[in-house]
């Protein structure tokens, strides 16, 4: 296998209601939501958090996109991971969508713990900062360093593997440091990325920046404030799954399991 399995026991059996909240478990009743995903995609672990925060028990299917399997490509022809199975025949494709799709079926059960908050603005400033670091963060790095330095281990030539390009590390390991500027100046204004509470936005951020610790490739001295952040969102129990897995034959960077680092 191309990572420890360990971590799929501890997240099925995650459950993180308030007594004064429903309890999430699933959508139709008995049936369990499937998530096929990669265990070191960063999309993947956003949403792995997300269900970890909102009390979710669900099945996780691991799935190589690289490979571009039929079957795969019939429940999301793009080719990407996450993807959500609620139901028989209800296939929910995409982060940005699963991330909307949870909110609106649990959300309001949630109470003063849902993930993405009632009024408009403080909504916009979520899926402002969760679309920065799912889509921008990965463009520029967590995507590029997972590709390099984890999936191409496993990938054939045909499905775009071989040696790691090093301009593409060197270039992600250089734009982390701004990033992680922003996270410090954020923090310094707010109690979480977004404001008050944790929200869709902190899941997002820390989910990529988990990758990039793996490897050992996040710059820590950058931002103090972004650091203890970190340390904060990690110690939450919804996170154990995440920091109990490993690639195959590469172990992770001395920071990635230790809380107080």
């Amino acid at each position: 296998p191309l990572y420890s399995s360990a971590a799929s026991d501890v997240y099925k059996r995650q459950v993180h209601a308030s007594p004064d909240a429903v309890k999430a478990t699933c959508f139709v009743e008995g049936f369990m939501p499937r998530l096929i995903h990669a265990p070191f995609c960063p999309h993947s672990r956003f949403i792995r958090l997300v269900m970890a925060e909102m009390g979710m028990e669900v099945e996780l299917t691991e799935e190589r996109p690289w490979e571009r399997r039929a079957e795969f490509l019939a429940l999301n022809p793009a080719g990407l991971t996450p993807v959500l199975v609620e139901e028989e025949a209800l296939f929910v494709p995409h982060a940005d969508l699963i991330a909307e799709y949870l909110d609106e079926t649990r959300g309001l059960a949630l109470g003063n713990r849902r993930l993405l908050p009632d009024p408009p603005g403080p909504r916009v400033e979520v899926r402002r900062l969760a679309y920065w670091f799912n889509h921008k963060f990965f463009a520029e790095v967590s995507g590029p360093l997972t590709l390099e330095k984890i999936n191409k281990r496993f990938m054939r030539n045909e499905e775009g593997g071989g040696p790691p390009d090093t301009a593409s590390i060197r270039a992600a390991r250089n734009n982390v440091r701004y990033h992680m500027q922003y996270i410090g100046w954020l923090v310094a204004r707010r109690n979480w990325l977004a404001g008050d509470e944790l929200s869709y936005a902190d899941l997002a951020a820390a989910a990529h920046l988990s990758c990039v610790d793996y490897l050992g490739d996040v710059t820590w001295n950058e931002s103090e404030g972004a650091r203890l952040w970190y340390a904060k969102i990690k110690s939450r129990p919804s996170f154990r799954a995440l920091l109990a897995e490993r690639v195959a034959g590469m172990a992770p960077a001395a920071t990635y399991e230790n809380l107080d680092f």
